[in-house]
């Protein structure tokens, strides 16, 4: 947090400390349970990071190391949040055929810990799945009724964005690239691993429903923001076969935007009550350092889209939009004076016109700003204006009140 203040950025920055980081200092990247000594070392470490101005502990169980950890272990490294009002968030276990088990630990954990809860980017994959979004969130209002504060939040897209390897099972990738890599070149492990890949592309509809987002090298650049499918035709290769080999060749660095999700499910998502809207996405530019690859549009067109789309199109009222995109995230993680237009508060204002504001980032050409918004000013300083960047850099990272709050 020190050198984000020593550096000077566009944009307000506050952090929660994450589960993963933690976990692969502590205990490493192998596939085993915590140690009772291994829970305390990290639970110290969540306690220091909340000293330092962590706003919350956040949870990627789909990845590894996060994915070998059990709930007792989530529940007594959530624990460290008692008495501070900051909330357990969490990428779930599962977000497709063992949803409904996912989102109960994701309740049992702050339940069990006695602390919020943040079910983050909720969704129902493959289309098999659908059904399940109404059940599910009634799960969340049953148990907000009961007295957890638990809240959710969702992008305005039907596709996810993650890395290729998120196709293969955590025991193949456990122990880092290298371990996993030489899990893929042998020959006696590959047909198991191929089952899992070829089920979880089942699950999307096909190979075409896997778009690579980038790549590493020059060398497979032909990759980049191409479908499998149509790519492994192209060139004459096995769609998994073409996959491994991507994966291999570039060191597991490589990027992939997975199409599975319902227009409904999202429209029903945004629009209810205990949601918040979220990117899920990172920073990038049409030029410079951050101009690489074909990513998610979410980077560049999130809020535009809610405002513009969704708001439009009737899914949620433009005030309610508003609301889940500031005020309400700002609560969460026990901003008071962030997220409001009212004395006292800090001047975080965005001037959009409601009747044109739009995305212009598409999935096939994801580089693009998005058009509506004439003014953006970040602590009372203008940052933009008429689509040009004025050169200030009034952006804050912004610090929790400390594990004693």
């Amino acid at each position: 947090m020190d050198q984000l203040d020593r550096t000077p950025a566009t944009v307000n920055l506050a952090t929660m400390i994450g589960h993963g980081t933690i976990r692969g200092l502590v205990v490493g990247g192998g596939d085993r349970p915590a140690t009772d000594d291994e829970i305390q070392r990290m639970r110290v470490l969540i306690r220091e990071a909340l000293d330092q101005g962590a706003v919350g502990f956040s949870s990627g169980l789909e990845y590894t190391p996060g994915s070998f950890a059990d709930v007792n272990e989530l529940v007594e490294l959530a624990k460290a949040l008692q008495g501070t009002g900051y909330p357990y968030a969490s990428h779930m276990r599962n977000e497709d055929d063992r949803l409904f088990a996912a989102v109960e630990e994701t309740l049992h954990v702050g339940r069990m810990a006695g602390v919020p809860v943040q079910v983050s980017h909720l969704k129902a994959q493959g289309e098999r799945n659908w059904w399940k979004a109404e059940a599910v969130l009634r799960s969340i209002e049953e148990a907000r009724s009961s007295g957890l504060d638990v809240h959710f939040d969702r992008y305005p897209y039907i596709a996810y964005a993650t890395g290729l390897s998120g196709l293969f099972p955590a025991w193949a990738r456990a122990g880092g690239t290298g371990a996993f890599i030489r899990h893929l070149r042998d020959p006696a492990e590959l047909p198991a691993i191929e089952r899992f890949t070829r089920a979880k592309v089942a699950l999307l509809g096909s190979w075409d429903a896997v778009q690579i987002s980038s790549i590493r090298t020059a060398g497979n650049a032909y990759a980049r923001g191409r479908r499998l499918g149509e790519l492994a035709q192209e060139r004459g290769e096995e769609p998994f076969a073409l996959t491994v080999r991507l994966i291999v060749e570039e060191g597991n660095s490589v990027g992939m935007i997975g199409f599975g999700m319902s227009e409904d499910n999202t429209a029903e998502f945004l629009g209810h009550p205990l949601g918040m809207v979220c990117s899920d996405g990172g920073s990038y530019a049409p030029y410079g350092a951050l101009s690489g690859g074909s990513p998610h549009p979410r980077g560049y067109g999130t809020f535009p889209r809610l405002m513009g789309h969704y708001v439009r199109s009737g899914a949620l009222s433009l005030e309610l939009a508003v609301h889940k995109a500031t005020a309400l995230p700002a609560r969460k993680i026990g901003l008071t004076d962030r997220g409001v237009i009212e004395p006292g508060a800090f001047a975080d204002l965005v001037a959009f016109n409601p009747t044109t504001v739009a995305d212009q980032a598409t999935f096939e050409d994801p580089h693009q700003y998005p058009v509506g918004i004439p003014l953006v000013i970040v602590n009372g300083q203008v940052t933009l204006r008429d689509g040009e960047q004025t050169g200030a850099r009034a952006g804050r990272a912004i610090r929790g009140r400390g594990a004693a709050a």
